[in-house]
């Protein structure tokens, strides 16, 4: 059954591609039409370079040599991606795209998004249109608005004092749609400012498919960092190794309704030319209700988190980030802990060329044995994961991965029939337009 599920899936993944191959083969016609014929030289005389879709760091010398990210073989050779291909394009400084993101996974991951097992489903069919606010030449105004449904939105959702607010109620069984991003920006110089609902400033993964490296997820970015806030978020480019960025914001993963009140601030610092850091922490009342269950409901949450990410290049090809978070919150004034804890998470990625990356992910993730609210167990959970990122072009992307999950004591509900490790393999195609 999950074989043929597998098989399901590549044949939608063929049938994404031919659709992305069919406005290369376009591109590729034209570039060939304009190609001066010294082209069929080499790639380094002037034209060749479009016409075979090649960057210098990816040609091997001949432009009739470039690989295109279709085969198997692509894997470990050059690789040309060629230029993205937009259904929508800029209108008037305003860019609107997205992607539909198709996945599969033969496990539940509790806590963790991925709750919908062994299905081939539609995890995020996403749009946007955004206009970056540029202060270069005096003040500018933008904004962005992001629209998904699928079913990663039930978790994306925000939530309110009700469980009522914002686009929480938009559930259609495991599918819901949402809305994740609706701001506006003002720039002026190295200053910009943004009012409304936006994505966290808080880690490093996120909830957006395309900008992460595996297909699952990290224990703390579901557990300890929220996804979203609604309030306002300065951000000041001091130099250029160095921003900061501070705001006020109502709690975590919050609508437009009175929910929390916190300080959202951090900076990122270029440390040296192949080193950067970014801190981020939120302190205040996180919000009521909300993203542990019904045993929290009613209950106010109030303290204070901290993460930090370090990325490193390690050479040309290999990136370790490694991030660093600390939670400790209480309820309602009182002495109870909500959530204290911490997790260490690390990314190795190795890039084999343009079309194919593979990375592995380890985290820690401890829970102290007293938050009261959440639970009175020690909680120490570990999850190993092994990925391959491979780009059949600059539109298309499928992502595999063997993800192995354990807890050292037992304490811990890996998935909802409460095991204590867990293998599970998972693949998903992300198609942009």
């Amino acid at each position: 059954m999950k074989l043929s599920k597998i098989a399901m899936l590549a044949a939608a993944l063929c049938t994404m591609h031919m659709g992305a191959a069919a406005a290369d083969d376009y591109t590729n016609a034209y570039a060939s039409a304009v190609v001066p014929a010294s082209c069929t030289d080499g790639c380094d005389t002037d034209g060749c370079d479009i016409a075979c879709g090649c960057s210098d760091s990816s040609c091997d010398g001949m432009c009739g040599g470039c690989s295109t990210g279709l085969g198997i073989g692509d894997l470990f050779g050059d690789c040309c991606l060629g230029d993205p291909y937009s259904v929508f394009g800029d209108y008037n400084g305003w860019s609107v795209g997205g992607w539909g993101q198709l996945g599969y996974h033969s496990q539940n991951g509790q806590n963790r998004f991925n709750n919908y097992a062994d299905k081939i489903q539609m995890q995020q069919l996403w749009m946007y249109a955004e206009k970056v606010a540029d202060g270069s030449c005096g003040l500018d105004i933008g904004g962005r608005i992001d629209f998904m449904y699928g079913t990663d939105a039930n978790d994306t959702q925000a939530f309110g004092p009700n469980n009522d607010s914002w686009d929480q109620t938009w559930d259609n069984g495991p599918y819901g749609w949402a809305l994740p991003q609706l701001y506006v920006e003002a720039a002026y110089g190295d200053l910009s400012v943004k009012a409304g609902h936006f994505y966290t400033a808080i880690g490093y993964e996120v909830v957006a498919a395309p900008d992460n490296f595996f297909y699952s997820h990290a224990y703390t970015m579901y557990n300890n960092e929220p996804f979203t806030h609604t309030g306002f978020l300065a951000t000041y480019d001091v130099s250029s190794d160095l921003s900061v960025f501070g705001g006020y914001t109502f709690g975590w993963d919050s609508g437009y309704v009175d929910n929390g009140d916190n300080f959202l601030g951090g900076f990122t610092v270029g440390m040296s030319e192949d080193v950067s850091l970014t801190y981020a922490t939120t302190i205040g009342r996180f919000g009521t209700n909300g993203a542990l269950g019904a045993a929290t409901s009613g209950v106010q949450e109030e303290g204070y988190m901290h993460s930090m990410v370090f990325d490193v290049a390690l050479t040309e090809k290999t990136t370790w980030i490694s991030q660093w978070d600390y939670i400790n919150t209480h309820a309602n004034n009182t002495d109870v802990n909500f959530r204290k804890g911490f997790a260490l998470v690390n990314y190795l990625m190795y890039d084999i060329n343009d079309c194919t990356a593979v990375g592995t992910r380890f985290e820690y993730f401890h829970r102290d044995p007293d938050t009261g609210v959440v639970g009175d167990d020690n909680v120490d959970v570990y999850d190993l994961t092994f990925g391959l990122n491979h780009r059949f072009n600059s539109n298309l992307i499928v992502r595999p991965e063997l993800r192995w999950d354990w807890d050292k004591d037992g304490d811990f509900a890996i998935n909802e029939n409460n095991a204590a490790s867990q293998t599970t393999f998972g693949m998903d195609a992300i198609l942009t337009f």
